[in-house]
């Protein structure tokens, strides 16, 4: 099954490297990157059909934007996140995702982006396709972000959520991570459409919390265990 597109068409003010780095930005939020891969400067540059100076650039504005990592004499790697760096993405999650939907227009055409994607995750629920529920459940939460109507927002959202990916990915386990936030992300857009936008930000703040520590707990376990290591 086709799976929900995070992103939207890059602008054509763009630059080649810009828009490059928006689509592979757009393929570690969809987790086709796992963290401390390797990319290979050769493949990439032939697959995306770009010169290698050109993905250069691209590798040097994601390692900026903390995604990717350039380890001198060894290449370039997906990022590994840290501890710290998960508490801050959730910190900036609670701050932005439950003042858009506190402050949202009733109207707004982004609430039928968020029932899009709670319906695909519900059906990919069904078949068990828990990487694709992890998708569905972050174009959900992007199109929480876009009821703010800020460009800006929606674009640090994407980075947030790229890393974020990286972060459930070392955990390697979709289902545990993804299964109990399906029906609350059901229960926050019904309250939403039910015009109840406090208690649907209510609801998405104590989501966040619970998301957050199940996360954390399950990267020390790794951490511990010695599953998790820097590169």
């Amino acid at each position: 099954m086709t799976q929900p597109d995070l992103g939207r068409a890059a602008a054509p003010s763009l630059t080649l490297s810009e828009r490059v780095a928006e689509q592979l930005r757009r393929k570690i939020t969809q987790g086709e990157f796992a963290p401390g891969q390797r990319l290979s400067e050769q493949a990439l540059s032939d697959d995306l059909e770009i010169s290698r100076n050109t993905l250069r650039e691209v590798f040097r504005v994601l390692t900026k934007d903390g995604l990717l990592r350039h380890l001198p004499n060894r290449g370039v790697f997906v990022a590994v996140p840290s501890i710290a760096s998960i508490i801050d993405i959730y910190r900036v999650r609670r701050l932005i995702e439950c003042q858009a939907l506190a402050q949202a227009y009733p109207r707004h055409p982004a609430k039928k982006r968020m029932r899009e994607a709670l319906e695909t995750a519900l059906r990919l629920r069904e078949t068990g396709d828990w990487p694709g529920v992890g998708t569905a459940n972050m174009a959900f939460h992007m199109a929480v972000v876009e009821l703010a109507d800020s460009e800006r927002l929606n674009q640090l959202f994407a980075q947030v959520l790229a890393e974020l990916r990286l972060a459930f990915g070392m955990l390697q386990d979709a289902e545990f991570l993804h299964a109990p936030f399906v029906d609350r992300n059901l229960t926050i857009l019904e309250t939403t459409e039910a015009g109840a936008f406090d208690k649907a930000a209510a609801l998405l703040g104590d989501y966040l919390i619970h998301s957050e520590r199940l996360v954390l707990a399950v990267y020390a376990r790794r951490l511990a265990d010695g599953s998790i290591g820097e590169l």
